[in-house]
């Protein structure tokens, strides 16, 4: 049954859709109501964010001080050549990063090749290579102000970090690099969904679509 599976994914190309937008802006919405129109079996799911590069070798302060939203700070080219070999039927060991710690973990996830590739972070379509490889291109377009509070509120929650630390790194990275780099990108996408996962008309289009590529694989 699993030969047969990877024989029908190596014939046809897997549907890759890319979910950008700035942080906060609502993409793991969007992502969530993807994933879940087409099901687990038939959609695998690849964050950028689990590819932030490996800073165990320096001190805690010195790996609050990188800055996140840089390009530079993601080791995109892995996530490149693991997309590739999905395209390809092939299963891929996707990293894991701890953002409490700012470390990779040893333990790696496995994704099985499957239909539909959803990539998901708030750079990918300021990176060309990974942009050629995906077939839809979405960009999760909500205000600033909005963007703010949902990260202030996920960073305090989640990820154990002060609120003054979280406004230290929105106005000292976040904002800086979003305007430089992340809403420029905003030109590449196909698809704008403003107000994020408020705007169900959108996503429901965006749904529709997907499902009618995952069924005329079947």
């Amino acid at each position: 049954m699993k030969a047969a599976f990877c024989a029908i994914i190596s014939a046809m190309k897997p549907l890759t859709i890319g979910v950008a937008g700035g942080t906060g802006s609502g993409k793991t919405t969007v992502t969530m109501a993807l994933f879940e129109a087409v099901g687990p079996d038939n959609a695998a799911f690849l964050p950028h964010d689990a590819y932030y590069r490996d800073y165990s070798h320096l001190s805690v302060e010195e790996r609050a001080r990188v800055n996140w939203d840089h390009p530079d700070s993601l080791e995109t080219d892995l996530m490149v050549l693991q997309l590739a070999r999905l395209a390809q039927a092939e299963a891929i060991d996707r990293p894991q990063y701890d953002f409490r710690s700012y470390t990779r973990l040893a333990e790696t996830h496995r994704v099985e090749p499957r239909p539909v590739v959803i990539v998901e972070g708030i750079l990918i379509l300021a990176e060309p290579e990974l942009r050629r490889l995906l077939d839809i291109k979405v960009f999760v377009d909500t205000d600033a102000d909005i963007r703010f509070i949902r990260r202030l509120q996920r960073d305090v929650n989640q990820r154990a970090r002060s609120v003054s630390s979280v406004v230290e790194q929105y106005l000292g990275t976040v904002r800086p690099m979003h305007l430089e780099f992340v809403e420029p990108s905003k030109r590449y996408a196909d698809l704008i969904i403003p107000e994020g996962g408020h705007n169900k008309v959108a996503i429901e289009m965006l749904v529709a679509r997907v499902r009618s590529a995952v069924a005329s694989a079947d």
